[in-house]
């Protein structure tokens, strides 16, 4: 997209700007020529992610733009107020605010620590609130009044429920404020909306989350940094109260190639759609189910048929090597469903690995819950591990992050199964 020069001079303030979509909406916002209030809990390096409040600001200013890194935990009143103020002494206002900082936890409601339901509840709605809050008297002074929210569509359709109760609470949160802040100051001419992905979005925390896999189904952060872009150079009084979709406002906005978003351009029509569209759970199973190695789709079916469960856990141990525990470093526990239903374990902590039916002697890092049929095609390459997660095929209770390590483990066995 042409820079246009709209949010030249501009103070945006933008929480979770450290890294992902936050970080990609003040590069764009940059080239402007934009003053960027990086509001971020991020002031030293993470182990995992990369990026902090000051890499951020450097590249900002790099990319044409004037920077504010600001320590802000948007849970914490003193922080957000302070940041706030200084945003606006130092830039001389504020006239755009992007609610962008969110957490995530895709867990059914028996597996969810209470801990992070209150920090989804308390980052994502909480926290949209507080700072919508604290930024309104200086958005109320500005001529270009904005306040964005990385959040979806209200859809109401049960299966956005279902499997992730917590989250979807959290993150409807953010879009009621949109629905009711937008009809509160429309008479003060500050725009409120929502925006959110029509596709997955590949970011660092995505990867964390899901595995590098996902990068083949997903798109670009960039995708959302233009069409915020697009929707910030808006005159704020003809543009409130809308929910949109990243792909639909760059088209409507003329652009037409959208395979520049694609992390993989080769997929760019065979990306995974993001929650809360309109979108049923058959479409979403049909992505999960979606593979690129058919002749083995065919061969893991007929042996699926076959009750092959015990032979495929067999297969793997006889697989199983130090390397592979010194890379996993955990213990599993399958509870597997359907037809072939029972307990199965995987120790891939204690070296050379062993696998075998019923718990494990040592409590399991992760338990990995679904059907026989889903299970024994994601160990054989039919179904993608991220995709049934995400659409709710696999279950995972227990730390997540090493639950996910189990896709490089398949990704390496899979031609040998």
């Amino acid at each position: 997209m042409i820079n246009t020069g709209k949010l030249t001079g501009r103070t945006l303030f933008i929480t979770g700007a450290s890294r992902g979509i936050g970080k990609a909406i003040a590069l764009r916002a940059a080239q402007d020529g934009a003053n960027i209030v990086v509001a971020a809990k991020t002031a030293d390096p993470h182990p995992k992610l990369p990026g902090t409040i000051y890499t951020a600001a450097k590249e900002i200013e790099q990319a044409g733009g004037k920077a504010l890194p600001c320590i802000v935990d948007v849970r914490d009143e003193n922080q957000v107020r302070e940041a706030v103020r200084n945003a606006a002494e130092k830039f001389g206002g504020i006239d755009i605010l992007v609610n962008n900082a969110s957490a995530i936890a895709l867990t059914p409601t028996e597996q969810t620590e209470m801990k992070r339901y209150d920090l989804m509840h308390s980052i994502n709605t909480r926290g949209t609130f507080l700072v919508s809050k604290e930024c309104l008297p200086y958005l109320r002074k500005s001529k270009h009044a904005h306040i964005l929210n990385i959040s979806p569509p209200l859809n109401m359709a049960p299966h956005w429920f279902a499997n992730h109760v917590a989250y979807t609470m959290a993150k409807y949160g953010m879009s009621m404020c949109v629905l009711g802040m937008a009809e509160e100051y429309k008479k003060d001419g500050i725009a409120v909306n929502a925006l959110w992905p029509r596709t997955a979005i590949y970011t660092a925390a995505m990867e964390m989350l899901t595995g590098k896999e996902s990068s083949t189904f997903s798109r670009k952060p960039e995708i959302m940094a233009d069409a915020a872009y697009e929707i910030l150079k808006r005159d704020p009084k003809q543009c409130t109260g809308n929910f949109f979709i990243d792909d639909k406002v760059l088209t409507e906005a003329g652009v037409k190639d959208l395979v520049q978003y694609a992390c993989v351009p080769e997929n760019a029509d065979k990306l995974m759609p993001d929650f809360f569209l309109d979108v049923g759970p058959e479409e979403l199973a049909k992505f999960a189910a979606e593979g690129s190695h058919a002749a083995q789709v065919k061969k893991s079916s007929a042996a699926a048929s076959g009750g092959q469960i015990d032979e495929l856990f067999a297969k793997i141990e006889s697989l199983l090597s130090e390397e592979i525990c010194k890379k996993t470093n955990a213990i599993y526990q399958f509870n597997v469903k359907g037809n072939e239903a029972g307990v199965w374990f995987a120790d891939l902590k204690n070296s050379p690995g062993k696998v075998g039916k019923g718990e494990p002697t040592t409590k399991a890092d992760a338990t990995l819950t679904m059907d026989s049929k889903n299970f024994f095609d994601m160990f054989t390459g039919k179904l993608k591990p991220a995709g049934a997660f995400m659409t709710g095929k696999l279950k995972i209770s227990g730390d997540l992050q090493k639950a996910m390590k189990l896709e490089k483990l398949m990704g390496s066995l899979k031609a040998k199964l």
